[in-house]
């Protein structure tokens, strides 16, 4: 018989209550009213997210990452796992108390990945700082831009204005970027509308189907001439 669910924390934000569960040792849940937004056991592709995004800069000098979404810090254990001690990694989170799970109950999911002295957690809006890397001459830009966000790019997605995933956000992204830096975007679904977006913005565009069998989420990357 399956273990019960604990309910160890809850908070409420723009009118719906998110919940962290436990069952055991490293069985943990993150809900979103009556739907499951996360799963510790089903990280797969979070996990392809991070190290495909991150592929070729294990031996570059001092690279500069941005992970847009923290979720069960998952994949920023798999981008910090991926590069040098030299790295500096930043990520946007837009939940204090997302970032306050992931350094308590969490933590021993990925070896406390978020506390790293590589990791500096800013809270807000990922794509404002994007547009903020990309509009500003003296911001530094990124070598790899990882966006682990809720759902990804669908067919119903703002083609153009999506904040995240339509074309002025990948132009953004693109203008961010240092040259031969790398977009990774996660999808819940293979997106043919996204991918050629993302190839319209000056990005060698390919996904990744991370597993084999059943139900595979999508891994978008782009890279950027350089």
């Amino acid at each position: 018989m399956a273990l019960p669910w604990k309910t160890l924390d809850r908070f409420t934000t723009d009118n719906e209550t998110l919940e962290l569960r436990q069952r055991g040792e490293r069985d943990f849940i993150i809900t979103i009213g009556s739907q499951v937004l996360m799963n510790s056991m089903a990280q797969r592709s979070e996990m392809a997210l991070g190290t495909l995004g991150c592929k070729g800069l294990e031996n570059h000098p001092a690279p500069r990452v941005l992970v847009g979404g923290l979720g069960m810090g998952c994949t920023l254990r798999a981008v910090l796992d991926a590069l040098p001690a030299t790295a500096e990694v930043v990520v946007a989170e837009l939940s204090e108390q997302m970032v306050t799970w992931c350094k308590g109950p969490l933590a021993s999911l990925t070896h406390g990945a978020v506390s790293d002295p590589r990791v500096t957690v800013v809270l807000g809006d990922v794509a404002r700082l994007i547009s903020k890397t990309a509009r500003e001459k003296n911001t530094p830009g990124f070598d790899a831009m990882i966006l682990d966000l809720y759902r990804g790019p669908h067919p119903k997605t703002d083609k153009v204005n999506d904040p995240f995933y339509g074309s002025r956000a990948i132009a953004n992204a693109h203008k961010a970027l240092r040259p031969g830096g790398t977009l990774a975007v996660w999808g819940e679904t293979y997106d043919e509308a996204f991918s050629k977006r993302m190839t319209q913005g000056g990005f060698a565009t390919t996904c990744e189907r991370p597993g084999k069998g059943g139900y595979r989420h999508a891994v978008f990357l782009g890279k950027k001439k350089g």
